[in-house]
């Protein structure tokens, strides 16, 4: 048994009928670089109840990977904490389950990492517009154009609402020293900070479509990004706050001067 290099995260809820292509397309790539030996594949599921266990059982004969069920805790972020906690590769990625991150590109983030950077990401904008599917609906553009335009200070990183992202061990428990939130569904971004990653590389996609099931965005989702984001910006630029508060506080007494 070879030793396992990297560990590769999924987490997943209610994408059982997704799993199959994921594994078979990720190992498939992997192979063609010698890289499917020291490689594990670790799905956490939120008690999906939609024979993702079966599916995986099913897979295990062929390629390593299991997964973890969780029944009393439900989120993408602490779904990938919880892989991340028990994974063996020294290189940890992280991937959507629905296939929108194409597989083929897993070699190519394991790669930017084994050359020396310390965090690594799938990128929709690596030709500087962002990269996706035809069939891509209009408002999850203007979605994620928005979101990315908030989290820009926070980072240099071209698309740092990217899913599909490769950190080192080490950085990574730099980010658990610090305090990571589970809170919303951008871990990437809060490993980022959090980690205080100076050297990172960046990897061209074009973001797919969902193969089969329900997106998980919803209001909820967008409202803990912005807590998420406040949180953050607290992290790492613990002045910003007060400045803003102290300039609007001028400018309050310059328009009431002026009125006065």
């Amino acid at each position: 048994m070879s030793e396992i290099r990297v560990s590769i995260i999924v987490p997943a809820f209610r994408e059982g009928e997704n799993i199959k292509l994921l594994t078979e397309g990720i190992f498939k790539a992997l192979s063609a670089k010698n890289l499917d030996k020291v490689t594990e594949l670790i799905i956490v599921d939120d008690n999906s109840k939609d024979k993702t266990v079966e599916v995986v059982q099913q897979l295990k004969s062929k390629y390593p990977v299991r997964v973890i069920v969780r029944t009393t805790e439900r989120g993408l972020s602490s779904a990938v904490l919880r892989g991340f906690s028990e994974a063996k590769g020294r290189y940890l990625l992280c991937m959507d389950a629905d296939l929108q991150h194409p597989p083929q590109s897993v070699p190519d983030l394991i790669e930017s990492l084994e050359k020396g950077n310390e965090f690594v990401i799938g990128t929709r904008y690596g030709g500087g517009s962002l990269s996706v599917d035809k069939d891509w609906p209009m408002h999850r553009i203007i979605i994620s154009k928005g979101a990315r335009a908030l989290a820009r200070p926070l980072t240099p990183l071209s698309d740092p609402m990217t899913g599909f992202f490769g950190i080192t061990r080490p950085a990574y428990q730099r980010a658990i020293q610090n305090g990571i939130n589970p809170i919303g569904f951008k871990i990437a971004l809060e490993m980022y900070v959090k980690a205080r990653i100076k050297k990172h590389g960046e990897v061209s996609i074009v973001f797919g479509v969902r193969h089969a099931g329900e997106s998980k965005l919803t209001g909820a989702v967008i409202i803990n990004y912005l807590k998420h984001l406040v949180e953050l910006y607290s992290f790492a630029l613990p002045l910003l706050l007060p400045i803003l508060l102290a300039v609007a506080l001028v400018l309050l007494y310059v328009l009431y001067k002026i009125l006065v």
